[in-house]
């Protein structure tokens, strides 16, 4: 597409190449495409090869012996010429033209970063006229025609940025460019800068962040030009007094250094320094000599350090001071200049200023023992935004809420108790009071600050808000109101009206046992409303006036009627889930802005098939799962765990967060949860969600130790992303429960490995015990200085170049190694008072203390309600992002598992009954929801991304086979646990998306029957169900016989599990899910050029790679095209000659495993699978049913 908009003109003519008559003349494909002359073959001139001749500095000539020819050169003594014949004068005097602009262009900046060149390319040594060089990450090397040795040759250079290119000595041949300003080697491992620098007279910036520098050259005081030097992450132990010479350089950046103490007076005489930075430097103390006043300095960086005083009254023009995360229990300054002051996230108990800085207007003192605020704060005239958030206050000062500068103030989780009265109308715009013990608001609150357009006094014990106004005619403007977790009845209603600006109203988990309908009406300009964790039991049907509201949120109430909100025009996301509804009326049509509804946990709730008809176009429909019991099921492990889980996107555009959750996983008698928060991005959260519990089950295969599989699980999945791990990643926490190894017939343990924010909390006899390690470079010293010896560059947000701040995901391979896959390993044996698990993202737990978690899931106890309960209340207190929380529930008493020794596998027990057909066929009323053991809720989704299809494909573990020699881990057997006969798997339905698509003699027609779990309405309507899970199966032990052998190669992905195809869809027995897929598709996959790598993988060189057993499927789904409706579509009545043929030489072998074992599901009838026998072959083609 680049090519094509920068060609210029295009052409099919007789070429030969050289001066010589050795070549002959041939008939080419000829393009000029910016400044270059493109060269190909007519039948390939996309893709094969193509020969580019550069044209800047060349020549373009007339050939006068051949008519209407043209002789093109590129420039350099070794210059390539191609002559071109043209048909006609016109196109002659075109190209001529065109051409000769081209030649004559003079190019000033070239940019060849990220090539992986060693050396520059030979033919830019001819072109006199460049001035700006981008050389960053490559491979440069010294010597060599293009070696960093011939740059002088560039003659009119003035730019050179060299950094990212390991180069290990600072190339001496650089000093020679004397036109340079600008000259940039960060990155490159120097240590020591050569005294030849000094001759660089005009250099202006030059950057040497990141490498092993100690001391400067006395040279490079020399430079009286030099206004900005770098010398952040080098090894400087103080600061070089070289500076005193340059006095031209305001700004001092040098961050991550080793300097443990400043003396003020160095920075004294360097009077020309108003700008230092000397973050992240391992700072215990800062020094000032009597009487001696530091003038210059305005901003002062001195955060994540270990200073415990410090001391600045001598700064007397200090502007900005940040000294946040140190461990600073007192703090003095001068406040004649003061405007800004960041400290948060130390031990202040006081902070002492004087004079009172009237020019103060942003003061940050969160995260600190405050437990008064000063009497300079209220004094201060011009302050507009305070944060004291997370302090020990019992009180504030009743002037500062009547100060008239004074517009944001955050003070929340403190233990205010009450709030002084307002005397006068004041500016304030935004107030944040949650987390304290405020039982009511002062009376006069929304008449006296008009401004007010925030308010967040969630978690309180407020039993009712004051009036909006003191007459019925109201001046409100507020606009965010958040009243979550407080004891707020429905009388509190009425007091809503005045506000009629309101258009975010949060209500959750108080006491409402209504919401009038004639208050709800006056809210025309709403658009969130979350009445969650009430006890309403009905919406009233004035929502419906809410012309504005996108979002409706009231799960975990007693509502039995669907309200009426299909029909508001702007509706986006409703939830409705742990309710008890039974039925929903629907419009004639729904709104086309609707993509998600939450139904789950309504038992009751019967939906018709023209109901779920009607829901097909809308992206997540979340319902219940009816699963179909066995004895297998009532007496695994369902009662030792359950799980529930909620993922909520918040503000955000996208959900960048994915669970993961197996109830039953390998055997059963062990579970893996997961959860993956992508920050930013969807693509890797979605990838890892469906491989990464493959990927675990294979590595227990090959090691029982937890730092090994676990390790490895991580490296392989890292290794899977494939592309969309270059530059994208997340973080991931997965928690595997399991019996100890070297005791099976133990009690049970769980082990959590995590990389990046994800984080997992046991309640242990109702107190949390954290099981992961947060790998922040705020929260973590020993990753922060990981990274900065392997000289990051840390930006002053604490990003690794910018980018995360996290030092472990699994992904942004392009920062390593600075950003590791390596996680973080724990086992902890679970004991009778362990009784939940709790797994959530950043924004879970950056929102949501540990303690309150454990609390608010002790109260609700029910999984699913306690996951969405957690993600209510974090969105209440002020979280925008994505949050994702799964809650698992422990039954693990002492006397819970005696479990036998393990029984070899090729020992057959007479006593234990054979394996119990699964009744697959859905239930009657509920015929399109896909059966699973979880009960968790199925989705259908009209949009697939690119992480699903790894998922709809199949994954494995890892592209190596196991070792032969390696023994599957045997099954496990007890009183509690028989022999499993079946295994369902739990995992949130956002796992898998395949499509169903009625065909043109589909469902119309009388005599045929519908789809068993499949719905069709003549379009397509894409179902949501768990198909990835089929690593998760009880791992048996080798084949017996040859014949399984071959058995298994043709149904490797369904370990010990039959599969039958009934009307087109793939019903396996193993994981009890349908499989809307058939062979076409297959066929079809194998046909594309894009996803040929399921079936052998052709590279971007030509090479094809051999089919394996195990594809790297995440690759395929990066590489997959994207349609608008999924990339997997099924017709809905399966053609005969879709299925996959038996070679001759196995239709006997597998014949014979088939006759012996038992049917799965009872057969179709005979008027729809008449060529089909019981097992799925075709009687006349020898067939045989595959994925």
């Amino acid at each position: 597409m680049y090519q094509q908009e920068r060609t210029l003109l295009k052409g099919v003519f007789s070429v030969r190449k050289g001066k010589t008559q050795l070549h002959k003349w041939a008939e080419r494909q000829v393009i000029l495409c910016g400044t270059c002359l493109i060269v190909a073959s007519v039948k390939d001139c996309l893709t094969g090869k193509m020969h580019i001749l550069p044209l800047v500095g060349g020549k373009v000539e007339e050939v006068k012996r051949r008519q209407h020819c043209l002789m093109f050169s590129s420039p350099g003594p070794q210059a390539q010429t191609y002559f071109v014949n043209f048909d006609t004068l016109a196109d002659y005097q075109r190209w001529h033209r065109q051409a000769t602009k081209v030649v004559s262009q003079t190019i000033s900046m070239v940019d060849l970063s990220c090539y992986s060149l060693e050396e520059v390319p030979e033919y830019l040594f001819y072109s006199q006229d460049i001035t700006h060089l981008n050389l960053r990450h490559n491979f440069m090397s010294l010597k060599g025609p293009g070696g960093l040795l011939n740059l002088p040759r560039f003659s009119q250079l003035k730019s050179l940025n060299l950094s990212h290119n390991r180069l290990g000595v600072f190339p001496e041949s650089v000093c020679e460019i004397l036109t340079l300003t600008e000259l940039n080697l960060s990155c490159n491992g120097l240590k020591a800068v050569p005294t030849q620098i000094g001759n660089l007279q005009s250099l202006q910036t030059l950057s040497l962040d990141g490498n092993y520098l100690s001391s400067l050259p006395e040279e490079l005081g020399s430079l009286a030009q030099l206004n900005s030097l770098g010398l952040s992450f080098n090894n400087f132990p103080h600061i070089p007094g070289v500076l005193d010479r340059l006095n031209g350089v305001d700004r001092l950046a040098m961050a991550g250094n080793r300097v443990e103490t400043l003396e003020l007076s160095t920075l004294a005489r360097m009077s020309h320094l108003k700008n230092i930075d000397l973050r992240l430097n391992g700072l215990r103390s800062v020094r000032a000599e009597a009487l001696e006043a530091l003038k210059q300095v305005i901003q002062l960086d001195l955060r994540d350090n270990l200073l415990t005083s410090l001391d600045l009254s001598s700064a007397c023009s200090l502007e900005t001071l940040y000294c946040q995360r140190n461990q600073l229990g007192a703090l003095t300054l001068s406040g004649f200049t003061l405007r800004t002051l960041h400290a948060s996230s130390n031990r202040l108990t006081t902070v002492n200023i004087y004079p009172v800085p009237n020019q103060l207007t942003q003061m940050d003192l969160s995260r600190n023992l405050l437990d008064y605020l000063p009497d300079w704060v209220c004094d201060s005239r011009k302050i507009e935004v305070l944060d004291v958030t997370h302090n020990v206050l019992s009180e504030l000062p009743a002037r500062l809420l009547s100060s008239l500068s004074l517009r944001k103030l955050l003070a929340g989780n403190n233990g205010l108790q009450r709030l002084p009265d307002l005397l006068d109308h004041v500016p304030l715009e935004a107030l944040d009071l949650q987390h304290n013990k405020l039982g009511e608001l002062p009376e006069s609150l929304f008449y006296k600050a008009l401004n007010l357009k925030y308010l967040n006094v969630s978690a309180n014990a407020l039993e009712t808000i004051p009036p909006s106004s003191q007459s019925e005619e109201s001046l409100s403007t507020l606009q965010e109101l958040y009243l979550t977790g407080n004891n707020l009845n429905e009388n509190c209603a009425a007091l809503l009206v005045g506000h009629q600006n309101l258009r975010v109203l949060h209500m959750a988990y108080n006491q409402l046992l209504s919401f009038p309908a004639s208050k709800l009406s006056k809210l025309e300009l709403l658009e969130e409303l979350n009445l969650s964790g009430n006890k309403l039991k009905t919406i009233p049907s004035t929502v419906s006036s809410c012309k504005r509201l996108h979002t409706l949120t009231a799960h975990s109430n007693h509502i039995s009627v669907f309200p009426e909100i299909l029909n508001l025009p702007e509706i986006k996301l409703v939830d409705l889930s742990c309710n008890e509804l039974t039925e929903i009326l629907l419009p004639d049509s729904l709104p086309a802005t609707l993509h998600e509804l939450d139904l789950t946990g309504n038992s009751s709730l019967m939906l018709e098939h023209k109901t779920l008809n009607m829901f097909s176009h809308i992206t997540t429909l979340k319902l219940d799962q009816k699963p179909a019991m066995t004895t297998g099921d009532s007496l695994g492990s369902s009662c030792l765990w359950n799980h529930g889980y909620s993922e909520m996107s918040g503000q955000r555009n996208k959900l960048c967060v994915s669970v993961m959750a197996v109830d039953r996983f390998g055997d059963s008698a062990e579970a893996a949860y997961g959860i993956f928060d992508g920050d930013r991005n969807e693509e890797v959260p979605r990838l890892l969600q469906c491989t990464m519990g493959d990927v675990l089950s294979e590595e227990l295969l090959h090691s029982n130790i937890d730092s090994v599989y676990m390790s490895n699980t991580f490296l392989t999945s890292h290794r899977k992303l494939g592309m969309a791990g270059q530059k994208l990643g997340a973080s991931a926490l997965l928690c595997y429960i399991h019996h100890e190894p070297s005791e099976p017939g133990g009690y049970f343990s769980v082990t959590v490995a995590n990389v990046g924010s994800c984080q997992a909390v046991l309640c242990r006899d109702g107190q949390p015990l954290p099981l992961s390690k947060v790998f922040s470079l705020e929260q973590s010293a020993e990753e922060m200085e990981r990274v900065k010896l392997s000289k990051a560059i840390i930006t002053e947000d604490n990003k690794v170049s910018g980018v995360t701040c996290c030092s472990r995901l699994l992904g942004c391979s392009y920062l390593s190694p600075w950003v590791l896959p390596k996680p973080w390993v724990r086992t902890e044996p679970l004991c009778s008072q362990d009784d939940f698990l709790i797994l959530g993202n950043r924004a879970l737990f950056e929102r949501v203390s540990y303690q309150e978690a454990v609390c608010t899931v002790q109260a609700v106890r029910e999984p699913r309600a306690a996951a969405k309960k957690l993600c209510t209340l974090a969105q209440s207190y002020g979280c925008r992002d994505n949050v994702g929380v799964a809650v698992v529930s422990l039954n693990i008493g002492e006397d819970s598992c005696t479990c036998d020794q393990p029984m070899a596998n090729n020992v057959t027990d007479p006593r234990v009954p054979p394996p119990t057909p699964l009744p697959i066929s859905a239930p009657p009323g509920d015929p399109a929801t896909p059966s699973s053991s979880s009960g968790i809720a199925s989705e259908f989704n009209s949009e697939t991304s690119a992480s699903e299809v790894g998922s709809e494909a199949g994954s494995t573990a890892s592209d190596e086979h196991p070792s032969s020699g390696s023994a599957a881990r045997p099954e496990r057997h007890c009183s509690l646990h028989p022999a499993a006969i079946l295994f369902l798997f739990q995992r949130q339905p956002s796992c898998a998306t395949f499509s169903s698509n009625q065909s043109d003699n589909g469902l119309d027609s009388d005599d045929e029957a519908p789809l068993e779990g499949v719905i069709s309405n003549g379009s397509k309507l894409e179902v949501e169900v768990d198909i990835h899970c089929c690593a998760f199966q009880i791992r048996s032990g080798a084949p017996e016989s040859p014949k399984d052998n071959d058995l298994d190669k043709t149904r490797s992905d369904y370990p010990n599990g039959k599969m039958r195809r009934q009307n087109s869809v793939v019903v396996s027995s193993t994981n009890g899910c349908l499989l809307a897929v058939c062979a076409r598709e297959i066929s079809d996959l194998k046909k594309s050029p894009s996803t040929s790598s399921l079936f052998g993988k052709k590279l971007s060189n030509g090479s094809v790679v051999a089919p394996e057993d195990s594809h790297n499927l995440i690759e395929v789904a990066l590489e997959a095209p994207k349609k608008k409706s999924g990339y997997f579509t099924a017709p809905a009545q399966q053609d005969p000659e879709d299925q996959l043929v038996v070679p001759p030489s196995l239709e006997h072998d597998v014949r014979e495993q088939l006759r012996g074992q038992s049917p799965v599901v009872p057969g179709p009838p005979a008027s729809v699978t008449d060529r089909m026998d019981m097992w799925g072959f075709d009687t006349s083609r020898k067939c045989v049913s595959s994925k």
